[in-house]
């Protein structure tokens, strides 16, 4: 590979030519200039909105605040007998913590979801007795997230916990209505910083209170970030420079673990470079892979990224893979600070304001109308076996995905897969990413709804428009209600796939939906009609 740089505990090596792009930030004294949350780096217009999003390029100082409460609040759990955490939280609010959980295997229970049979597999008399919950959102308005705080309540009063206030753990913005609702209610209540946006919260009380509760050692991750932070200042071995401008070399980065001891960093560095760089029609569109080497990782469109835990800056690979383009390797904490530097160094290599989301609202928006209004009369234009056709003159599964494909045959084209069912029961769909991918030459990613509208949902609607869209829904087993509301989980599940895809059709692009009647029997269906394909 023919670039190195290391500090802070972090390498990236590349073999990408990015040469001109680390130079011209160096010649700009951009590191310096983000060091200093200088607001003009990304334009007049982009101005107002930086001034109050950089706290996160020093938030790990304040965060050390957190560590004693946290650890006191956690002992006091385990004296109740409480000794299980669920998260509920979307997007920033949940995606930092899943990727601590899983590195760390703590067992956090990651609630970013409104499928109503995944709620309900949480929220078991057995399991309630034991358990605590972290509600996380920046807003308090959060409809999903506030819709599991109901259902929890609900189901604490159900089977006779009349302390739930003590079980509840509020995370929010100051001024926000759950800073509200905590004080009403007597639940405890973290504050996060105000001048961090989302999807750059990883090391503020969005990523480090659900964590920490679930055994997190989060000082040992604040130090991390720490350490490496003294480089991003430095004109030399700046490793964020690097990945900045890797991440800005080609249209898609494809992302994977690379089995040295972080797990699942993709799912979260998907929403950042995604929600940071998807807008103004262009951007880079980032893909998380299964695995080295999975179906897609490589083309002349994409550089394909490896990331892992090791401090020798080389991929965990055996003989028969090929070395990816890019390797970034150091501790979690420190990789969160550097992919969060490189994206604002990608934005402005690309000309992009990394802090805003000007598309994210209009799915949300057409929810709401739907949920008053009712959803529409839909009829399949056709039906194969357990799966309903919708969107296609074809009247088979392949048929249809095969008419979807020859659409995404076209440069700068991508596929996105959104699948609103269960990510845990539903979890064996997951094989129809690599799938596809094994039958184009576009790149395509994955994501489970309604997680990705504040994740990828933001590069569909304002990034390059030149996606091509499956979209997956399931018949519901059992429906939850909504306590306070006039609509289910089903109802809100149904309602944001509907609303999503409006906006997408609103824009004219290649959209399918195919419905399973019967989950499982769909599923296996549906994989073997992909790997059918021609």
């Amino acid at each position: 590979m023919g670039k190195m740089e290391a500090a802070g505990g972090l390498a990236v090596t590349t073999g990408v030519d990015v040469n001109a792009a680390v130079d011209r930030l160096r010649g700009e004294g951009v590191p310096a200039k983000l060091a200093a949350k200088d607001a003009t780096l990304w334009g007049p217009a982009a101005q107002e909105e930086a001034a109050i999003r950089l706290g996160w390029i020093d938030t790990f100082e304040r965060s050390k605040e957190l560590v004693a409460p946290l650890a006191k609040l956690r002992a006091e759990f385990h004296e109740q007998g409480i000794d299980h955490i669920a998260l509920c939280g979307m997007g920033g609010s949940s995606l930092a913590p899943e990727v601590i959980s899983r590195t760390l295997d703590l067992g956090l229970s990651v609630l970013d979801t409104t499928d109503p049979g995944q709620i309900l597999a949480e929220i078991g008399e057995e399991s309630l007795r034991r358990t605590a919950v972290v509600v996380s959102s920046k807003s308090g308005s959060t409809v999903e997230t506030d819709s599991q705080r109901r259902a929890f309540e609900a189901a604490f009063r159900g089977v006779g916990i009349e302390d739930f206030a003590n079980r509840f753990v509020f995370v929010t913005d100051p001024g926000s209505r759950f800073e509200a609702l905590a004080n009403e209610t007597g639940s405890h209540l973290f504050l996060a910083d105000a001048n961090v946006g989302g999807r750059y919260s990883a090391l503020t009380a969005f990523g480090l209170v659900p964590t920490a509760l679930a055994g997190a050692n989060i000082a040992e991750l604040i130090e991390q970030a720490e350490t490496f932070a003294a480089s991003i200042t430095s004109e030399e071995d700046n490793p964020a420079v690097v990945l900045g401008a890797v991440i800005a070399a080609q249209p898609t980065i494809t992302i994977a673990d690379d089995g040295t001891g972080i797990v699942g960093l993709g799912d979260w560095a998907e929403q950042l470079i995604a929600e940071s760089l998807g807008k103004d029609g262009k951007g880079t569109l980032p893909v998380v892979l299964e695995g080295p080497g999975a179906a897609g990782s490589r083309g002349a469109d994409r550089v394909y990224a490896t990331v892992g835990g090791s401090s020798t800056g080389l991929p965990n690979a055996g003989s028969h893979l090929a070395m990816p383009d890019t390797v970034v390797n150091g501790p979690l904490g420190a990789q969160f600070l550097c992919w969060e530097v490189a994206t604002a160094y990608a934005g402005y290599l690309i000309g992009i304001d990394p802090f805003n989301q000007p598309n994210v609202t209009e799915s949300k928006e057409n929810t709401n109308r739907l949920l008053d209004e009712g959803l529409p009369d839909e009829r399949p234009s056709a039906v194969d076996g357990e799966i309903e056709i919708y969107g296609s003159h074809a009247r088979s599964v392949g048929g249809a995905i095969g008419e979807l494909l020859v659409d995404a045959d076209t440069d700068d084209a991508y596929v996105a897969v959104m699948a609103y069912l269960d990510r845990i029961d539903d979890a064996p769909l997951e094989q129809l990413r690599a799938a596809l991918a094994e039958r184009t030459g576009a790149p395509v990613t994955w994501g489970w709804g309604p997680r990705f509208l504040h994740s990828t949902g933001q590069f569909h609607k304002g990034g390059r428009q030149t996606g091509v869209f499956l979209q997956i829904t399931g018949a519901v087993g059992e429906d939850l209600e909504i306590p306070g509301k006039d609509y289910t989980f089903a109802g809100l599940q149904a309602a944001q796939a509907a609303g999503d895809r409006q906006a997408l059709e609103s824009r004219n692009r290649p959209l399918v939906r195919l419905h399973l009647t019967d989950r499982k029997r769909g599923i296996n269906q549906l994989l073997h009609a992909v790997r059918e394909l021609s």
